[in-house]
């Protein structure tokens, strides 16, 4: 294909890849969630949703990882490596390990969802050895491993394609003591970084409608813009409060806040792409590239939460407090 053939679709990998690697070369790390810089990690993967769904979505996993692995003694990760975090397990995908020694084994089996398996290099992945679930790191470029399925049929997140991936004999080893990763604190301040991510995204999209031209001369518009301000300030002061209390407390999982916190920034985030939409028409979703990207990745995105599951944990912890809620 010639250069002038190519098309934006074209280059959009080249260019993730190339910001990805740009992005991490100047932010190799972040604070940890609970070091008493909790906010400012959460700044940071704000900024990455505000530039791209599919970069913040890819990198957040990769800081996860590097947090993860600090929290559970594991290796250090070398420069220019990429890194994932699967563990999604529904039933139709199970993945196995075998061990061969002490500290290796193999692995066999699926995994589903495992976002960004065509670029990344290594990936932390949840497993079962028996009837234990435990969390190992496995190296992709080698044999047993992949290729990634093609079957992701969205137009949302396609850039960073979420597809199932198989092991046949793959060589991993293990991360923590079985069950060490659900069970640490960090699991819950990790999930909360997610919504930092959708908060970022979800600040760009508004934007698109605060910088719209004729928005003084539009009165249905202002009040959808009103609406906003309202969301998204709620949602910063909420991001502020949470991660004041899990630095506060860095011992505890904080499970209920997180669990609200991911719920209310889902919640505005929808509605928020709804009000740009309803008050600047079609118009930009059919002719900025750009802030139609956003709008269908962050769509997709915000799918990660848990939606009604969540809200009804939510339900069931504040059943379980004693005092009246909601006090100030």
């Amino acid at each position: 294909m010639n250069a002038s053939a190519r098309t934006v679709e074209d280059e959009l990998p080249t260019n993730l890849r190339q910001r990805s690697a740009a992005w991490l070369t100047l932010a190799p790390t972040l604070p940890l969630p609970g070091s008493g810089a909790t906010l400012e990690r959460w700044r940071e993967l704000a900024r990455l949703g505000m530039e791209d769904v599919c970069l913040a979505k890819l990198l957040e996993a990769h800081y996860d990882a590097q947090a993860i692995l600090s929290e559970l003694d594991g290796p250090s990760m070398a420069p220019g490596q990429l890194w994932a975090v699967w563990a999604a397990e529904p039933p139709s995908a199970q993945l196995t390990y075998c061990p061969t020694s002490t500290d290796a084994g193999v692995l066999h089996g699926s995994k589903a969802w495992c976002s960004g398996a065509g670029w990344v290099t290594h990936a932390l992945v949840t497993v079962r050895e028996g009837a234990k679930r435990r969390l190992v790191r496995v190296e992709l470029a080698q044999a047993g491993v992949g290729p990634p399925a093609e079957t992701w049929a969205a137009v949302g997140m396609a850039r960073i394609v979420s597809g199932p991936l198989s092991f046949s004999g793959a060589q991993a080893f293990p991360v923590g003591e079985p069950g060490a990763y659900l069970s640490r604190p960090g699991f819950w301040h990790g999930g909360a970084g997610i919504a930092a991510c959708w908060f970022g995204a979800t600040v760009a999209i508004a934007r698109r409608l605060h910088a719209a031209p004729s928005l003084a001369n539009a009165p249905h518009a202002l009040a959808h813009l009103g609406a906003i301000d309202a969301q998204l300030s709620s949602a910063a002061a909420l991001l502020r409060e949470t991660a004041g209390l899990i630095d506060r407390e860095p011992g505890q999982p904080h499970n209920r806040e997180v669990m609200r916190l991911r719920c209310f920034v889902e919640r505005v985030a929808t509605d928020v792409v709804d009000r740009v939409g309803r008050a600047l028409g079609p118009g930009p979703l059919c002719q900025d590239r750009e802030h139609a990207l956003q709008c269908s990745d962050l769509q997709v995105f915000v799918r990660q939460s848990h939606a009604e599951r969540d809200l009804e944990a939510l339900g069931r912890t504040l059943l379980e407090q004693r005092g009246a809620p909601w006090q100030l």
